[in-house]
């Protein structure tokens, strides 16, 4: 983790990089009008507007050389793997990550990808479409098996969600922990072929790191039984070029991705025209812009105190 002698650092002088900056300065501006700002969006910032800042609030990192004399870096994400993939950022400079629970948000959007698999959603509308009454049995997630692999806040969540639909809910984490009123029974990572192997349901909610790198490999999705992949971490954690194999040899009966290893994802990828597969644009986990601003004022407070905060990304965990 940053040395703690390195975090008393208030900046006065913050650029913002994110699609949205017009909101967010005007919330900040709002809460801290003695601060300067400027924005715009993360691959229009200037060489120049990072010499400006000593602070800097966005998700990615502007597409330059250098940070400029940025001392501070607020990821208004929860995933800090754009800060420090490819290239890390110096370990003289701060990085803070965002107090936003996405659990919330990403819980629903892997219950509605769980459900529309289930119902045959997608399969009943194109039969709309095409005027045909198509009568056919539907399951329901009562009584199915599903893994979270990544048991932190987002996991959490999910786990809460199908457990409430009466689904047996099975955590995989690094440390072999998570909340025992959600997870019915806990493994550590290096048991994940054998819990791969009962999922009805194997949900990803895990953050780019070098061990979770690849994880989700094809030895894993080799020992699943027609599980549904559902991806909402990052895309590098799974191997992507795996999935069409594992859905034609029937490891894997189907896969709802949010996320790729390369966004957007490539118009050559075999995986759009997949009807197996249900395919979002990195959208599971929104930002918002009070959630942005809240975790920003809430690290510079504490640094102002000439405190740490325990949104300080620990350089050796990567999150």
């Amino acid at each position: 983790m940053t040395s703690p002698s390195a975090v008393p650092f208030a900046p006065r002088r913050i650029v913002i990089g994110a699609n949205a900056h017009a909101e967010l300065e005007q919330a900040l501006r709002a809460a801290r009008p003695d601060l300067e700002f400027r924005g715009n969006r993360y691959t229009d910032l200037t060489a120049d507007d990072l010499a400006w800042g000593e602070g800097y609030v966005g998700f990615k990192r502007p597409p330059l050389p250098s940070m400029g004399n940025i001392r501070w870096v607020h990821c208004t994400g929860a995933g800090v793997d754009s800060w420090l993939y490819p290239d890390e950022l110096p370990a003289d400079l701060l990085l803070t990550r965002s107090s936003e629970s996405f659990g919330p948000m990403i819980a629903e959007w892997a219950l509605a990808r769980a459900l529309a698999f289930s119902q045959q959603l997608v399969d009943l509308a194109q039969c709309q479409r095409l005027h045909r009454w198509a009568p056919r049995d539907i399951a329901t997630l009562r009584g199915s098996k599903a893994v979270i692999v990544g048991t932190g806040d987002v996991g959490t969540h999910v786990g809460r969600h199908f457990a409430a639909m009466g689904c047996r809910v099975y955590g995989v984490s690094r440390t072999g922990e998570g909340d025992a009123s959600v997870f019915s029974t806990m493994a550590e990572v290096s048991a994940l072929k054998d819990v791969a192997a009962i999922a009805d349901w194997l949900v990803v909610t895990l953050p780019l790191t070098a061990r979770t790198r690849g994880l989700i490999s094809r030895e894993v999705m080799m020992s699943c039984r027609g599980a549904i992949l559902i991806n909402a971490g990052r895309g590098a954690v799974v191997d992507e070029g795996a999935i069409p194999d594992a859905l034609d040899k029937g490891w894997l009966k189907g896969a709802a991705l949010d996320v790729f290893q390369e966004e957007p994802l490539p118009l050559e990828s075999p995986l759009w025209q997949d009807t197996r597969v249900m395919i979002s644009p990195h959208i599971s986990g929104l930002t918002t812009i009070d959630g942005a601003a809240a975790g920003f004022l809430e690290c510079l407070a504490a640094f102002e105190r000439g405190e740490s905060t325990r949104w300080l990304v620990d350089r050796a965990r990567q999150y």
